[in-house]
């Protein structure tokens, strides 16, 4: 454009030298045409002439002059042409250059693009995070390219070998979160109810010490008496072992007949041992009693004077107590102490035939005839 605008202001230059020579030339023709004229005036017309005749070659001078400078005008107007014609080839090399380099730059940014793509779709990341997830910070040198793609060969086997992607995989992990979250509520309800469950049981198991220390002491002073009663003398008493805890704790009988030492209840004869489970039971009776008693030949053992302790002991236990007992016996001595007998007689061949005696009023009917 800054050529162009010479070019054309030399043109102009030019055009008013040009105009400029004319004007001379016509005004050199028109002192011509006057000196022709006035050749035969005075004097006047020859200073006139020579006044002219100056003006004519100043003229002339001004002419070569204007001359001059329209030829290094037109000089300067080619050589600016030239550089215009250079300006306009290197602009259009450099619109050409600058057209290749947009065209890559644009498929650079396509490239870049699809990296971009392909790492977020292949790693689920960002650009900017390939260094977290490959453990390096910006700055650091480049692994080794075989290192980098044996490695990631290795990955890809080792994901080929995990199978098909599971799409349902988050939907999943959803599910198993809120179960795992329902589990953890559920976890530390049990916890609770654990802990109650722990101090319950702490409470029942301290009240059951508490009741079955108490029991024990209860059916131990009755063991100690009835013992006594039954044996005539002697000495028993129950003790717990094996633990301090009662309630895990096992029950030992600790017997002493008269004239004998203290010993266990398996040392002692089947009499003994009968009388003192005899005993052991009425003391359980007396701490808790039972509407009902069933004595299945417990006398079996027993001699005549041992049996009549016995049944003077149930007949007491049956005066004292509101328990109504059973007694399955076929001694003479147990049966004649009862108040009602029941027996089983086969008058006929495969009949059986149940006959009850009422003691007392057999007695009465004895004593009326």
């Amino acid at each position: 454009a800054a050529l162009a605008a010479d070019r054309a202001r030399w043109q102009e230059r030019a055009e008013r030298a040009d105009a400029v020579l004319e004007e001379l030339e016509d005004r050199l023709a028109a002192a011509e045409e006057e000196q022709a004229e006035l050749a035969e005036a005075p004097e006047t017309f020859a200073e006139e002439h020579r006044r002219l005749h100056a003006a004519t070659e100043a003229a002339a001078l001004a002419r070569a002059k204007a001359g001059g400078r329209l030829a290094a005008g037109e000089t300067t107007l080619a050589e600016a042409e030239a550089r215009a014609r250079q300006a306009l080839d290197a602009f259009a090399t450099a619109r050409e250059t600058r057209a290749a380099a947009a065209a890559a730059h644009e498929a650079l940014e396509r490239r870049l693009a699809e990296v971009v793509r392909a790492i977020a779709d292949t790693l689920e990341t960002t650009p900017e995070g390939l260094y977290a997830l490959a453990g390096a910070t910006p700055g650091d040198p480049l692994p080794e390219v075989a290192a980098v793609e044996a490695k990631a060969a290795t990955l890809k086997a080792d994901r080929d070998r995990l199978g098909a992607v599971n799409l349902r995989a988050e939907e999943e992990l959803r599910e198993t979160e809120g179960r795992r979250d329902e589990l953890g509520r559920e976890r530390d309800e049990l916890i609770e109810a654990i802990r109650r469950l722990r101090g319950a049981i702490l409470s029942l198991n301290r009240e059951g010490r508490e009741r079955l220390l108490a029991a024990f002491t209860a059916v131990n002073g009755h063991f100690e008496r009835l013992f006594t009663t039954l044996f005539g003398g002697g000495t028993a008493e129950l003790t717990l072992v094996d633990s301090d805890d009662p309630l895990e704790a096992g029950l030992d009988i600790l017997a002493r007949p008269p004239g004998k030492k203290p010993q266990t209840m398996t040392l002692l004869s089947g009499g003994e041992q009968a009388l003192t489970a005899t005993a052991l039971i009425f003391a359980v009776f007396l701490t808790n009693p039972s509407p009902v008693c069933v004595l299945d030949e417990v006398d079996a053992p027993l001699d005549d004077a041992n049996v009549e302790r016995y049944c003077d002991l149930l007949t007491a236990m049956a005066r004292d107590t509101d328990t109504r007992f059973i007694v399955i016996t076929h001694n003479p001595i147990t049966m004649a102490r009862m108040d009602r007998l029941f027996g089983v007689t086969m008058a006929e061949r495969g009949v059986s035939q149940l006959v009850s005696v009422d003691l007392a009023t057999a007695e009465q009917l004895a004593e009326a005839v």
